[in-house]
This record gives C-alpha cells, structure tokens and sequence, in this order.
C-alpha cells in the first residue's frame, strides 16, 4: 500500500521531537507494567508542549500494541453522550451499538486527551461512571493546564493510580537540539535560547521566523517572548494577504476555508488555508483552524493596536458570514454560529466582561441544553429555585403562568443532566384581563404594547418573565451567557415576533448591556413583586427585524463608543410630519436597515428615514402613508440603478437580496451564478449606491 501523508507527517513529527525523556519513561514503564492500570494527568502553561507529547505517547502505545484512541476537547462538547460517541467512533464502534458496553469490552487501551481542562465539567463522571466501567488495564493520559483536582488525589479508590506530571520548559542542551532540527543555524541559537528561556512554543516560533526568509533572529529587550516573535513572524510571512490571513485566524473561534475567503475578500483561499495549517503556532480541528491560545491573545492585541481599521474589518466581515449563515444551519448547530459570533465581542468595552465572565470556567457553553420539564419533580425544582431568589409571591406567579402557558417553561441543563437555571416565556399577546391583573409585569408589558401598532393576527409577543441560574440568579457567568444566547437565538428564529419583552433586577448590573443590545428600559415601565423592584425593558421587532439588528451589534462591537453606534434606544415611535436631518452615518445605517425591512408590510415601522426630507416633503398624514413614501423613494433609486449599466451589476445584488429576496445570501449567489465573496462585493456596492441616491433626493428635498 501507497504510503499516506499523515505517515509521513508522523515521521517528521517523530525526527524533530525532543526532550521530555522522564515523561516517557513513565508512560513506557506504565504500558510494560503487568498491573498496566493508571491515570496520568499531563499539566502545564499555554504552549509547554503537551500536545506534542501526546503524540510521541500515541507513537510508544502504537509501538506496545495498545488500541489508541485520542480525544481532542476542543472538538467534543463536555457532555457524556458526546465523548462516550467520539470515543467509541474513534475505536471503530458501529453507531447502533451502545458506545459504553463497547468501550468496556476493549483491552489494552490507551486514551489521550488533549485540552483537558475542558472537560472539566465531566470530572466526576469521569472518576465515578467512565473510567471505573473500563478494562482494568486501560491506561489514560490527560493533558490540560490544570494538575487533577483535589477529589482525584484524595479518593483512595484512586490512590496509587493517578500519576500528576507537571511539564516545564526544555533544558538548554534539549532546546538546542530542537532549533537544529528545525534547521535554525548554531549562529542563531544562543539569542533563541536566552530570548525563550526553552518554552517549546517560543522556540518553535523562532524556527518559523527563520524559515520564512528572515536572516538572523535578534532578540527584543521585552518579557513579551511570544507577543515579540509573532510580531516578527507577521514580518516576515511570505505575503500580504499570508499576514492578513494570519491576523485573521486569530480574531474568529476557528477559521473555515470559506469562512477565511469571506475575512479576506478573495474567492479562494486554499493555498493560504493549507500555509496557516502548516504553522507551529495553529491546530486543526473537525470545526476548522485555531491558533494557540497565548498567540491568539498577542495577534488579536497587536492588530487591535497597529490597524484598528483592520481590526475592525475583519470583526465586520466574520459578523457578517455568522449572520449569512445562521439560518443555513439547523437547530442544534445554530447555538454554535452564536457563540462564535459573541466571541467576536470579547474585546468590547460594555460586553466584553460578560462574555470573558463565561470563560475560564471550566464550563462549555456548548455542553448546556434548553429543554422542557421532564415531570413535575423537575418543575418543582424550577419553583423552588424562584422562590429562593425572588421569594414566595414571585413563586406563586410563576405557579400561575405554569397553570396557562406550561410550555413556557425550558430548564438549563449541564453535561451530566443537572438543573442549572431556567427560563418561562409568556407570550403576552395571550394573556387574559385576568392575567394581567393578577401579575403586574405582564400588566406594564401589555400597557405598551397599546401604546403601539396594533397586533396582527399571529404576531408574537415574547417575555423572558422568569430567567436565572439556580446559583447566582442573574449575576453574570456561563449560564447567564447561554440564557442570553437562548434570548437571542429565539428572536432570530421565532416565526412572527413582533415585540420581546425581559425584566431585570438589577437594573444597574444589566442596564447598559442591554441598550447595547437595543433593548431599552420601558418608560414607567417598573414594577414591583414582594418588596423587590423590576426594570422591563423591550424591543420592537417590526421597527428592527433581526438581521437589522445583528448589523447594529456588528457595528457597536468595534466601537469605541458601543452606544453612539446604530439606532436609537428610545422605544417612542417616530411622529410624521416633523422633518429632521440626519448625519451621514446615520443615514447610511438608517438605510442598511430599511433595506432589511423592505420586503415586510411593517419593515419600515420606526426607521429614522420617516422623520427625514426625503419623507416629510411629501406631507405625510399617518404613518402608514409615511411608510409607503419611504418605500416609493426605494424603487425610484433602485429603478435608476436598473437602468444605469455601470449600476446594473449593484443592482442585481441589491434586487436578490433586499428588493425580491432570496432565502439567504448564498441562494442570492447562486441566483446570479457568483462565487459568494464577488457577490458580496457586488452587495457592497450596491447598498453604496442606493444610499447615495437616497442622499442625493434628501438633500434635493431640503
């Protein structure tokens, strides 16, 4: 048989490894042992090497006829269905079997997992249910920054198992040996060495800056090792666009090949691809490209320093294909598209706390579930956990809503099934005279709501009216963060929702987080439930469909000033008849959102254009009138688009996806048979131009 790529990859990998002889002594010794049995946890900083040991430990249980099977956490939620699947798939299980029973028939078993930590959640699955199930002589290897917990090495069940192995920096005589084998000259090697004081990363970057044409390496006066080699790296890549490509990786949770053409504006990017793939500092995945943590930090704050334009385009760019593509995926994959797209926002001055509270907590937002109660037991626990925190009269509102929207209620769930918070959304639009009097959250909801266009037939009206975590209520942290991806994924996909509705405690905790996310504070809107003050905050999705507002997040995420970006927070409805000017780049977003709502009979209600020259000129006397105004001045610009030929290319772009949609981008794409990045340049072009026309008839109308 033909030898494959990844031998031959292997066999590089095995050439250029060295050092880390103790360590694989131990694991021999561990694999050669009659009573073969243990658990070695690998621990040490970002980029020490855990990784590439791992590899050389697969090699010797390969060698000692072990059945090796590897476990990157990345890639696996921290649910014990889903790692008991990639292991059984990984061991060669047919799916219709049962992976556990399958998994503790196997002997000689040899499992390493990479990026441990993770799967911190799962630690007393694992100690208690996985690894006792297994064969005696089943050896794991765990690699993560973290050494075991306290339960791993006090349980006495476990003692003389568990062999913690903390991995430092490489020796002088090691690191040497490493930048020769990487072909760094003995000319270059004393610098490397006291530059990066033998951190495996360090010296693996310094390999790659010499090998992309830089002629010596000398050293910065900074403690910044990796912060300086990167920065040297991205001098010396072999191209503009391999920086841009580079910088880029590192601003997104993982990096597609399409999702890489999209943030470089090219119509194919797999040469560039396949050179990121290549780089020390950048691991592969079944979910794309990712940098190592320590270099993503560096790159993302340098860029973020040296070109924020850039910086900012790229956040632009990646918002974009997330909100192109959410509709593309089915349920179960949309919780993904939104955590990569708040990732995005882990800079932002307002939001960035909240999303950086989620992380480092051991808990993977990918590991939580929304699913309904289970049986009354369960929903006793979803009471029980409201009258904790916001006592006895909340809870027997919370008994009255469970009496006439039952459904409403969805449970947060951990890997391991556990109840973490919940979540009850009434629809306001059917709740009763008797409802409203019985709960005055929904009574001040329903107050505005008569303040606005009347609901159509159908029309949904949304309210988080009880939503917290069972420890914390609604103090921020990973569950808060997947309660408001579980917001913003219902406003993203609830056929005909007209207004949504939250209610916060702590007004001054939420406060701005919310007029970030264009929610605002509804005036009088306060109320109060056994002695504790509510703020009932709101949005109106017929004045800003979700897409529309997704593109006002983008633009507030790379704001310095978050809240002078996009829409207003006032939740008054605009008056006709009163002409105001806007400013250029408010008229410019006031458009991008118009074009969103041109296809809906109510997407114009509440745009800043109602109140500008273009409109007020013609004397509108209702809203409505104001409205089909405000669309008549659409057509015109797009029918002089239509009939200009330097502007029918726009055109077609702006005709498929705002003025006859099509049901997503890459459908309007394949309609006018472009690659998706010309089409997108097309679009580029023609929003450009329609709101220069519109710019043009404003200022005519003055």
């Amino acid at each position: 048989m033909a030898e494959r790529m990844a031998d031959r990859i292997a066999a590089v990998r095995r050439r250029q490894f060295v050092g880390r002889a103790a360590e694989l002594a131990l694991v021999g010794s561990l694999l050669t042992a009659e009573d073969a049995g243990a658990v070695v946890f690998l621990y040490g900083p970002g980029g020490v090497g855990k990784t590439t040991l791992l590899r050389q430990i697969a090699s010797l249980g390969s060698e000692a006829g072990r059945l090796v099977l590897r476990l990157e956490s990345r890639d696996v939620p921290p649910i014990p269905a889903s790692v008991l699947a990639a292991l059984a798939a990984a061991a060669g299980c047919d799916p219709a079997v049962e992976p556990l029973p399958f998994l503790a028939s196997l002997d000689d078993l040899l499992i390493l997992v990479d990026t441990g930590e993770l799967l911190a959640p799962l630690d007393r699955w694992l100690r208690e249910d996985l690894l006792p199930a297994l064969a005696a002589d089943t050896i794991v290897v765990l690699a993560g920054r973290e050494p075991p917990s306290l339960a791993w090495r006090t349980d006495p069940g476990w003692s003389g198992l568990v062999h913690p192995v903390r991995l430092s920096n490489l020796s002088d005589a090691e690191s040497r040996s490493l930048l020769r084998l990487r072909g760094v000259p003995d000319s270059a090697q004393a610098g490397a060495l006291a530059f990066t004081g033998g951190h495996p990363l360090a010296l693996a970057l310094v390999a790659d800056v010499l090998a992309q044409g830089a002629e010596s390496f000398t050293p910065a006066a900074t403690p910044g090792v990796v912060t300086v080699l990167l920065a040297t790296l991205i001098e010396t890549v072999p191209s503009a666009l391999h920086r841009a490509a580079l910088e880029a990786c590192a601003q997104v949770l993982t990096t597609t090949e399409s999702l890489l053409a999209a943030l470089l504006e090219v119509e194919d990017a797999r040469d560039v691809f396949d050179w990121l793939r290549g780089l020390s500092i950048i691991e592969a995945g079944p979910r794309g490209l990712y940098p190592h943590e320590v270099a993503r930090e560096a790159l993302a704050a340098e860029l973020r320093w040296r070109h924020p334009e850039q910086h900012a385009s790229i956040h632009r760019r990646a918002g974009a294909y997330y909100r192109d593509h959410f509709y593309a995926f089915d349920v179960s994959q949309q919780q993904q598209v939104l955590v990569d797209y708040v990732f995005l926002h882990r800079s932002n001055p307002i939001l960035g706390p909240f999303v950086s509270s989620s992380a480092g907590s051991g808990m993977d937002l990918r590991s939580m579930v929304a699913s309904q109660a289970r049986d009354s037991g369960e929903r006793a626990v979803a009471r029980a956990m409201v009258e904790r925190h916001e006592g006895p009269e909340s809870a027997a509102l919370f008994d009255h809503w469970m009496a006439r929207q039952p459904e409403s209620l969805l449970l947060v769930r951990a890997a391991d099934g556990d109840v973490l918070g919940l979540i009850a959304t009434i629809d306001v639009a059917r709740a009763t005279a008797q409802d409203r009097a019985v709960d005055p959250a929904v009574e001040r909801a329903w107050v505005h709501l008569s303040t606005l266009e009347p609901l159509a037939p159908g029309e949904v009206a949304g309210f988080f009216r009880f939503w917290m975590q069972a420890d914390g209520y609604q103090s921020m942290g990973p569950v808060q963060m997947f309660i408001t991806l579980h917001f913003v994924r219902y406003y993203l996909a609830t056929p005909r929702l007209a207004q949504s509705f939250v209610a916060y405690a702590d007004v001054e905790l939420w406060g701005n987080i919310a007029a970030y996310a264009e929610v605002p504070r509804v005036p009088d809107g306060d109320f109060t439930v056994g002695g504790r003050s509510y703020g009932l905050f709101t949005h109106d999705w017929r004045s800003m469909a979700p897409l529309a507002w997704l593109e006002i997040l983008g633009d507030r995420e790379v704001a310095e000033e978050p809240l002078a970006q996009g829409a207003s927070t006032s939740v008054a409805p605009t008056p006709t008849g009163i002409s105001r000017s806007l400013t250029e780049d408010e008229f410019s977003a006031a458009v991008r959102t118009a074009l969103r709502g041109l296809g809906r009979s109510d997407g114009l209600r509440g745009s800043p254009l109602l109140s500008a020259p273009l409109v007020t000129r013609r004397q509108p006397g209702t809203m409505a009138e104001a409205e089909d105004v405000l669309r008549a001045a659409f057509r015109e610009a797009a029918a002089r688009m239509e009939a200009s030929p330097g502007d029918r290319r726009a055109f077609r772009a702006l005709h498929h996806t705002y003025l006859l949609p099509a049901q997503n981008q890459a459908k309007a794409a394949e309609l006018l048979d472009l690659p998706t990045t010309t089409y997108r340049r097309h679009l580029t072009l023609g929003v450009e131009r329609i709101t220069q026309l519109l710019r043009q008839a404003d200022a005519d109308a003055r």
